[in-house]
């Protein structure tokens, strides 16, 4: 399994915060700042998915594309296309229903929709901010004809979608951003809505040492931990090395269900 320099490595641990910031010290004061408003919205959230969409909306009000994880629009197009040619490259055919979990202002949904016949893509997010801007991402890019679904949702139950519905779901940069019982929740429904021959990609930061995470917003889990959770679920899990030979610093497993 191909590893990154420093997978074995708790960003939660107090000398990596103190070395980080010895070698980065224009990080310090944003991350002080992500503190204070973790620490605020401990105290006025009542569990994680109400936590992390005021994150989203905090993220959003400042700049949807930095929301998702990219510091400038450049980045942005090409995370993109990273996730888009992947999964074209791994089964994803234009005929293909698909669910797209986290789909953001549609970094890669926009290529997806594009590439979709008209009404095979659906995306859900937790933060309706964030779907305004997927929105505008629509009007940008003249997918108006393509027709895609977007939906907000509360959770990852999956309860107003129907059985057997999806040839393909893809959950970029979300499971990094999620607590264990909520990746538990996902698995314990997402097969539900999968065509038997489906299967569902997804991203997660992966660690080699002990799991931990940073304030409540970033997530580090092992391989193993996750194979064996879908396991429970009846889902059979798969490690995608390949991924890892690209620039993009998340893993990927690919989950079907077993027959």
């Amino acid at each position: 399994m191909p590893r990154f320099p420093d997978v074995k490595r708790s960003r939660s641990s107090l000398v990596h915060q103190v070395g980080y910031a010895v070698k980065h010290p224009d990080k310090i004061a944003p991350h002080l700042r992500r503190l204070a408003r973790d620490t605020w919205y401990r105290l006025r959230t009542r569990d994680h998915i109400s936590y992390y969409r005021a994150v989203m909306k905090s993220d959003t009000a400042r700049d949807p594309e930095g929301a998702v994880g990219s510091h400038n629009h450049k980045r942005w197009l090409a995370l993109g296309r990273m996730q888009f040619d992947y999964l074209v490259g791994h089964g994803l055919k234009p005929e293909c229903r698909m669910l797209e979990i986290g789909c953001g202002n549609l970094r890669a949904g926009r290529l997806f929709i594009d590439y979709l016949h008209a009404g095979n893509y659906y995306g859900i997010d937790i933060s309706p901010d964030i779907l305004m801007a997927a929105q505008d991402t629509i009007v940008q890019h003249g997918l108006h004809d393509k027709l895609p679904h977007l939906t907000p949702v509360r959770d990852l139950r999956f309860a107003f979608l129907p059985d057997e519905h999806f040839d393909v779901v893809h959950a970029h940069s979300v499971f990094s951003h999620s607590p264990l019982h909520v990746i538990e929740e996902c698995f314990a429904h997402v097969g539900r809505v999968m065509k038997p021959d489906a299967w569902f990609d997804f991203t997660f930061d992966r660690t080699e040492g002990r799991e931990h995470q940073v304030l409540r917003e970033d997530f580090y889990y092992r391989t193993e931990t996750l194979v064996a959770l879908a396991g429970r679920h009846g889902l059979r899990a798969t490690f995608m090395a390949d991924w890892e030979q690209g620039p993009h610093k998340q893993s990927k497993i690919r989950v079907t269900k077993l027959s």
